[in-house]
């Protein structure tokens, strides 16, 4: 790139990228000078380089003045710095860096549909447009090496046991053996301390015998390490039967064969609006109880059960069996029963040779109906607690449908180039009984932010709510009083708010929608008597992104803080109230006014200063500019420590951050997919590890730290984040 400095005195910028002809491919410049890309990627006031701003320059500039001559810009891959760059976080000027930077040339962004938030950014101060493509081919995980070792090893336990009860020893041996070289042992405690072991509990405090072996593992007895092996068990089910990724997607490809098969039930896990669950449909026909199965993994069937025989002689081929296995078993027959469907390219009257073939005869019998108060009649093809034609027919005639659609990426990306319309579409995470928002190769829009939270989120709120004070309670008996919650804009739009429902939940208000228009007009204060618990403080930590897509929320979140702390109810029913009073007491001790200290008291809404994004972790990571978490915590609450809320927008309120902080005794993340995981992005360790680390630092100590699992709306579970990361980690 050619240009004339101040003197007239010609200069050279190079430029890296490949001349095609009619297209440029280049790679977009670094956004710093020199440092770690990863550390300043939303930093808002580092101005980008000469090299960043001569690439887009160059490009828009005609031949005949020197430049390339550019007619459009495609942006390839999730997500560039562009969108990022200084300058207001809506209705840019020619200030801001995006609109100095591109002015009027036209920006095509193709983009992946789980990710409206983002997406919605590059529209925003870049007027992006997007279409959008489809999220990588998903499949299940599956135990592999060592692990999968470990788990025939369980099953010889419980062949030994009906066989030849005197090898257990050597066997129960083994099996810590491995556990050992699989690092399984870390995991015990987790495993021993969870909340939920079906019909038993363990006591375990973390002691070891001399040789190595856990103290209560040694002193068990069969029973004992029979209950042991049910939580090993269905732990292996668990890891094995996680979602992840198969790959990358490619632009425009339609998968097929085994990976278009994997793909489909993924998507057709969990229900998808009124069409059920294909996982549930063939777990009914065999007998069981999806939800029943997913609670108790590990625990086994009782000799007896009538099930059993029927499963065990046409699947199984043995005489015992775990709810585990009856899982694995209910997910091997899903893929065969699309397989079959997809040997018949998905032709819908393949459906009844599929259910013939594939699930055989159920073992619910008409005795069965009787002795378990079902009363409807079987017919040939189906269970009378189960329909598996529902969902199979779902994939011949509209699922695969949607997916051979897939090629509109690129035909759409050509017409936005051609100065042609692109359709409008939802966005969302399709693995989220989401299949509705496909077809991809759309412009995707992202939700109504007064529609926020909507009904189906406020249900899920509420039971990520009781889920935490559950497991707080269990914990540490007692209910917890401050949490603080991370919450990103880009969540709050594919699941319409269920972070903000959390919120609203745990301090004892509920949202008032509208009728005709289901909007959020208010909240209402649930009663004591109904809540039947006290009111929990809440710490909300908004992304950069959320205080610019949601200022309404935000409003009505600071409302709802607000509220409740003036309540006039005792202070051991009301945590917000019982904190409020104290920071009171201090604001009014330091001179302020009566109502200065009552606002600052209340301040429970933080995120970064207007126009800035992050945590302010990276840096000092990326930099290695730190000694210990003292620094962390400086960084983070000088990052975030800004107010926001009704008639306030971005108040330096670092003191009352770190005052909130220093209280906060559970710090949560919750995430509403399995298209990534925590080890996927950094804005994991910068909000929720940031947050840990900087509550250790204040006082002292750890804070609980869980994981909140969103991905299926009907079953939102909370996790501590080390089981997050150790399966995490073993499903990878």
């Amino acid at each position: 790139y050619v240009h004339f400095d101040a003197q007239g005195r010609e200069q050279h910028i190079a430029l890296a990228g490949l001349d095609m002809g009619n297209v440029f491919v280049a790679l977009q410049p670094p956004r710093g000078y020199g440092m770690d890309p990863d550390a300043i990627y939303h930093t808002p006031d580092l101005p980008p380089t000469h090299n960043y701003y001569a690439l887009y320059k160059w490009l828009s500039t005609s031949q005949q003045d020197g430049g390339w001559g550019a007619d459009a810009i495609v942006h390839m891959g999730k997500h560039g710095t562009l969108e990022w760059l200084p300058g207001k976080g809506i209705g840019l000027s020619l200030d801001c860096y995006p609109d100095a930077f591109l002015a009027d040339l036209p920006l095509v962004y193709p983009f992946i549909i789980n990710n409206p938030g983002e997406g919605t950014q590059a529209k925003r101060r870049a007027h992006a447009a997007v279409v959008d493509h489809m999220i990588p081919p998903m499949t299940s995980a599956d135990v592999y090496g060592e692990l999968a070792t470990l788990t025939q090893l369980v099953d010889e336990y419980y062949q030994v046991e009906q066989m030849d009860p005197s090898k257990l020893p050597l066997v129960q041996q083994q099996i810590w053996q491995l556990m050992q070289q699989t690092n399984l042992d870390q995991d015990i405690t987790e495993l021993m301390g969870r909340i939920d072991h079906g019909d038993h509990t363990h006591e375990w405090d973390g002691s070891y015998t001399d040789d190595g072996t856990p103290l209560t593992l040694a002193e068990m007895n069969a029973t004992d390490f029979s209950h042991l092996l049910e939580d090993i068990d269905g732990y292996l089910c668990e890891l094995g039967s996680l979602q992840i990724r198969d790959g990358l997607h490619t632009l425009g490809y339609i998968p097929e064969g085994d990976q278009l098969c994997h793909l489909i039930r993924a998507l057709t896990r969990i229900p998808n609006g009124n069409i059920p669950s294909l996982r549930g449909e063939v777990a009914a026909w065999l007998g069981f109880d999806l939800e029943t199965l997913l609670a108790e993994r590990g625990k086994r069937l009782e000799t007896g059960d009538w099930r059993l025989e029927t499963i065990t002689a046409q699947w199984l081929e043995r005489s015992y069996a775990t709810q585990a296995d009856i899982i694995e078993l209910v997910d091997e027959l899903c893929l065969n029963l699309i397989q079959h469907l997809a040997a018949h390219d998905f032709d819908v009257k393949s459906v009844e040779s599929a259910i013939k073939t594939i699930l055989k005869d159920s073992p619910i019998s008409t005795t069965q109906l009787q002795i378990t108060n079902y009363q409807s009649p079987i017919s040939n093809l189906q269970s009378p607690i189960s329909n598996p034609q529902s969902p199979l027919t779902f994939i011949c005639t509209t699922l695969v449908p949607l997916i051979r659609h897939n090629g509109d990426e690129i035909d759409n990306t050509l017409k936005a180039l051609n100065g042609g319309y692109i359709p409008a579409g939802p966005a969302g995470a399709p693995t989220r009984g989401m299949a509705h928002i496909l077809p991809t190769g759309r412009n995707f829009y992202a939700v109504d932010p007064q529609a926020i939270p909507s009904q189906a989120a406020w249900r899920v709120g509420q039971q990520l709510a009781d889920e935490l004070i559950a497991r707080y309670q269990a914990e540490e008996n007692e209910f917890p009083e401050t949490i603080g919650l991370s919450i990103w804009g880009t969540s709050a739009m594919r699941t319409h708010g269920d972070d903000i429902a959390q919120c609203f939940a745990l301090l004892g208000v509920r949202p008032v929608w509208q009728a005709e228009s289901r909007r959020v007009k208010a909240f209402e204060i649930i009663p004591l008597d109904e809540l039947n618990r006290p009111r929990v403080d809440v710490l909300m930590r908004i992304s950069g992104f959320f205080r610019d897509a949601f200022p309404h929320l935000i409003d009505l979140m600071d409302q709802a803080a607000h509220r409740v702390a003036l309540l006039d109810e005792p202070v051991e029913q009301n945590f917000v109230r019982k904190h409020f009073l104290r920071d009171l007491a201090d604001q009014i001790a330091v001179g302020r006014t009566d109502e200065e200290a009552t606002r600052r008291a209340s301040y429970r809404v933080f995120g970064s200063k207007p126009g800035a994004y992050g945590a302010g972790i990276l840096p000092l990571i990326h930099e290695q500019n730190w000694q210990d978490e003292a620094d962390f915590a400086q960084a983070y609450i000088n990052w975030g420590g800004y107010a926001y809320g009704q008639h306030i927008y971005g108040d330096d309120a670092r003191e009352e951050f770190r005052g909130v902080l220093g209280g906060v005794q559970v710090a949560v993340k919750n995430q509403d997919n399995r298209e990534h995981d925590i080890f996927d992005s950094d804005d994991y360790l910068q909000y929720h590890g940031g947050m840990i680390a900087t509550i250790r630092a204040l006082n002292g100590r750890n804070p609980k730290s869980y994981f909140g699992d969103n991905s299926n709306p009907e079953r939102a579970e909370v996790h501590t984040l080390q089981h997050e990361a150790n399966r995490v980690f073993r499903s990878r």
